[in-house]
């Protein structure tokens, strides 16, 4: 600009005034042209400067939201609904109610419950503390429409497992619409850098292996726990190991402890022991196509009423006995199509104790002479998947021997946990998942349509008191102590159901 205008003093020297007066005019004139030019230009740059600048800085802020998406969370939210409707319908065998002397006879009767409907919600929290442990927490509400008790399902007093609400079945037994923990455990993996890992808290052993394919469920935490055995929400620890072994994919192997029953103080008038359960579980084979699993357990001190009290009166009073149990399960896929096998036996060891509710005062799976029985159950189904269209068509079959006894109260059956059943059990299930996007991380949604037949040969099926009785056999006459019964002996029973699922 300097030299510009010392060029313009110049040429004013030279030229002659008139000239330099009309060329100054000019000059002026275009210097103002190229001043607003420059301003123009200076803003232009500036917008794209600032254009640039805020396009640097939006994709500044998605790189490090992808980075962040990428890294794994600490915290993961989701769970699940449920509304299932049931038509429930069973017949009573003849028998004798063991109130008063020599007893009240009992007319067989015909019972049912033709719209019962239920609302389950479940919420899952799982929390990454540090590198290597790790907290995970179920929150379960499961309510009977128009009720806030268990009563519409628990009062009918048929089945051991059924008449009450109790510790290891809240959550699981349809109740009232209180939310409530069903899980809560933390754990602890790669203990000093070893493929060993320990677990303690409410644990997670209900649904597991194979119930989970009805349920249309991944095993999750129940990985390890075998559905013909045990069906329970576990206060207890597990510590397992995964070693890698190339023959042997996914093989572990875990020792599990819980408790069924605190007995509290010991007093002159309190003797009672706690309760509690030891497991050993082996998978020695473990991949999408093929899973083994061998188990054994034993329940110590089993008691001889519900932890929690009962509609036999007060809660527990005596220790009963021992009870050891041995199983295995074989799941494969072939194709589209699911199959397992599971089977299992029972061996009770009952001590001098006795139920001392009834006039009979039975014992664990006796009634006069202690003895020990052993017992035995199968467990067979399939599923087929139609991938094209999201249907999936199973059929399952069970059948316990006279003696059989597990400990299956949580499982999701309304009239009793089939897999207890001192007979036989038939279901036929269709599963149409829903063609919708996932939106949540699990997001998922299914309608399930089912039938259950129950065909019940002993008595006490899911109840670990008292000697089994073939029902067929069982009358009104008050003389034949074998027609004495503390629940009701449900003969047959039917159940139609249905479900809508959504997890998210």
């Amino acid at each position: 600009m300097r030299k510009f205008f010392a060029l313009v003093v110049s040429l004013a020297l030279i030229l002659p005034l008139p000239a330099f007066a009309i060329d100054q005019a000019e000059l002026l004139q275009k210097m103002e042209a190229l001043s607003k030019e420059l301003e123009s230009l200076k803003q232009q740059i500036n917008a794209v400067q600032n254009k640039e600048s805020a396009k640097e800085e939006r994709i500044s802020k998605v790189e490090k939201k992808a980075m962040e998406a990428a890294k794994p969370s600490w915290l993961e939210i989701g769970g699940d609904y449920r509304f299932r409707f049931d038509s429930l319908k069973g017949k009573v065998q003849d028998y004798v109610m063991p109130t008063g002397m020599p007893g009240t006879p009992q007319q067989g009767y015909d019972v049912k419950n033709s719209a019962l409907m239920t609302n389950r919600l479940g919420l899952n929290i799982k929390a990454k503390a540090t590198e290597d442990i790790t907290v995970t927490t179920r929150l379960l509400m499961y309510k009977t429409w128009g009720h806030e008790t268990s009563s519409a399902v628990t009062g009918g007093g048929f089945f051991g497992d059924r008449v009450n609400v109790f510790d290891g079945t809240v959550g699981h037994v349809p109740q009232d619409a209180i939310l409530r923990v069903d899980q809560a455990y933390a754990t602890w993996s790669k203990i000093a850098g070893a493929p060993v890992w320990f677990s303690v808290g409410r644990r997670p052993s209900t649904g597991g292996v194979p119930t989970n394919l009805r349920q249309n469920t991944d095993v999750g935490g129940a990985a390890g726990v075998p559905g013909l055995l045990v069906d329970y929400a576990f206060d207890g620890a597990t510590l397992g190991v995964a070693p890698d072994i190339d023959a042997l994919p996914g093989a572990y192997a875990k020792l599990c402890y819980g408790k069924g029953f605190d007995s509290g103080f010991k007093t002159p008038v309190n003797n009672i022991e706690d309760v509690s359960m030891i497991g050993f579980d082996v998978v020695p084979y473990d991949t999408d196509k093929l899973h083994v699993e061998l188990n054994w357990n034993r329940a110590m001190d089993a008691f001889d009423n519900l932890p929690d009290g009962s509609t036999f009166g007060p809660a527990v009073t005596t220790n009963l006995g021992d009870i050891d149990w041995f199983g295995g399960t074989v799941t494969g896929k072939v194709g589209d199509l699911n199959l397992f096998g599971s089977a299992a036996l029972s061996s009770t060891h009952p001590n001098d104790n006795r139920f001392a509710s009834l006039a009979t005062m039975p014992g664990l799976l006796y009634d006069a002479e202690k003895e020990s029985h052993t017992g035995t159950a199968l467990y067979l189904g399939a599923r087929y998947d139609i991938k094209r269209t999201g249907t999936k068509i199973g059929a399952e079959y069970n059948h316990g021997s006279q003696y059989w006894i597990t400990f299956v109260p949580a499982s999701d059956d309304m009239w009793t946990g089939k897999l207890g059943t001192r007979g036989d059990v038939y279901e036929v299930y269709l599963i149409q998942e829903l063609n919708q996007k996932p939106i949540a991380k699990r997001g998922k949604a299914f309608v399930r349509f089912g039938y259950q037949y129950y065909d019940f040969a002993y008595t006490g099926s899911n109840f670990w008191i008292g000697e089994p009785k073939k029902i067929s056999d069982l009358n009104t006459d008050v003389r034949r102590p074998a027609n004495y019964q503390m629940l009701a002996p449900i003969k047959n029973a039917h159940d139609i159901y249905a479900t809508f699922n959504v997890s998210f």
